[in-house]
């Protein structure tokens, strides 16, 4: 059961990883540790050689479950002997508290020495000497993510700098801890200004940027597309299905009901409080299956193959929670959008634009 999957590059780094990248936030939360460890092996058996997680994860963030997702890979890697080797391995350190003081306390400015010590404990729970790709989660400054629309000034405060940070960065590279760099939930000032900072001083060039991107939330293509095609920078798109929105499953009952179907949006309140659980992202994927279903295409096939043949995307995250969701998600690979139903599409963002900003 393997899939017909290419590699690409990531960035100028040498990395060359598959177009399906296996996110795993719900691994420790949703996904138990042997559910998970078979997801993870499916995943390895369909062709897939890229792994996300995070310190922060599992997903909804708890004091008791951080550093659960990595642990959980950590175990696949230590009970299967030889496959560390066969993945691209990627995980992230937390920016700024952000309601979760049980990583570094509430003042954290992502300083050298805090992201060298969330390093160093990503490489115990992982039980790997070397992380392929790092990135720094979401940015220590002030900037508009997680669904805020405007850059206020007013807003901000002391943290480290970027080049401080990018040394912390260079320092693990060094050391061999660390073989490639990268950011997540970025603006286009801040990849130009990592990228000319690398470039003067000698330092890590980063090689990719993990950001929201799919049929609710487009947003990379508001600039940042064309900042990282001239800088070489590959995009990593996560949440292509928002959270499950534009899989149909939420069109009938919506997220609230009793019988909605069982999903992070339906199990958990913190979800519906965020940019995915707005009526108007509902609204607006119940749109978007209709058009797949016109189309003879499932919702989640429409949406995944959005991505998967977008010239932004090198890789796409997808996140499941059981086997049948991890085939769903690969045999959606090789679906094709037509120009009338790519047409479609736009007429539907033109309409809604980004309700999942």
């Amino acid at each position: 059961m393997t899939s017909n999957l290419p590699t690409v590059n990531l960035g100028q780094s040498g990395l060359r990883v598959t177009p399906i990248c296996l996110g795993t936030m719900t691994f420790g939360e949703q996904v138990a540790q042997p559910e998970a460890h078979a997801i993870l092996d499916r995943a390895l058996e369909r062709g897939v050689n890229f792994i996300d997680t995070a310190e922060m994860y599992a997903v909804p963030a708890k004091a008791e479950t951080c550093g659960a997702t990595e642990t959980i890979i950590g175990e696949w890697f230590a009970r299967r002997p030889g496959v560390r080797q066969q993945v691209v391995l990627a995980t992230k350190v937390a920016g700024p508290s952000r309601g979760m003081p049980w990583i570094r306390g509430d003042q954290s400015g992502l300083t050298r020495a805090e992201i060298v010590a969330a390093c160093e404990g990503s490489l115990r729970r992982l039980q790997t000497e070397v992380i392929d790709l790092y990135q720094i989660h979401w940015p220590a400054r002030n900037v508009p993510v997680f669904g805020q629309l405007y850059y206020d000034p007013s807003k901000d405060k002391p943290c480290a700098s970027l080049h401080e940070q990018l040394e912390a960065m260079a320092e693990l590279v060094r050391a061999g801890k660390v073989r490639a760099v990268g950011l997540s939930n970025e603006t286009p000032y801040g990849v130009h200004e990592f990228v000319r900072l690398a470039e003067q001083h000698g330092l890590p060039r980063v090689a990719t940027v993990q950001n929201p991107y799919c049929l609710l939330n487009r947003t990379v293509e508001n600039g940042l597309d064309e900042t990282m095609h001239h800088l070489g920078v590959s995009l990593l798109a996560y949440s292509p299905l928002a959270f499950g929105l534009l899989t149909g499953k939420y069109d009938a009952t919506g997220i609230d009901a009793a019988d909605a179907p069982a999903g992070r949006m339906a199990l958990y309140d913190s979800m519906k409080k965020q940019r995915w659980g707005r009526p108007e992202a509902l609204a607006t994927a119940r749109r978007y299956s209709a058009l797949a279903r016109e189309h003879g295409l499932t919702p989640t096939q429409l949406a995944l193959a959005f991505c998967y043949t977008k010239w932004q995307v090198a890789s796409t995250i997808i996140g499941v929670t059981s086997l049948a969701q991890l085939d769903e998600c690969l045999d959606a690979w090789g679906t094709t959008l037509s120009p009338e139903l790519l047409k479609a599409i736009d007429a539907i963002r033109w309409d809604s634009r980004d309700p999942a900003l």
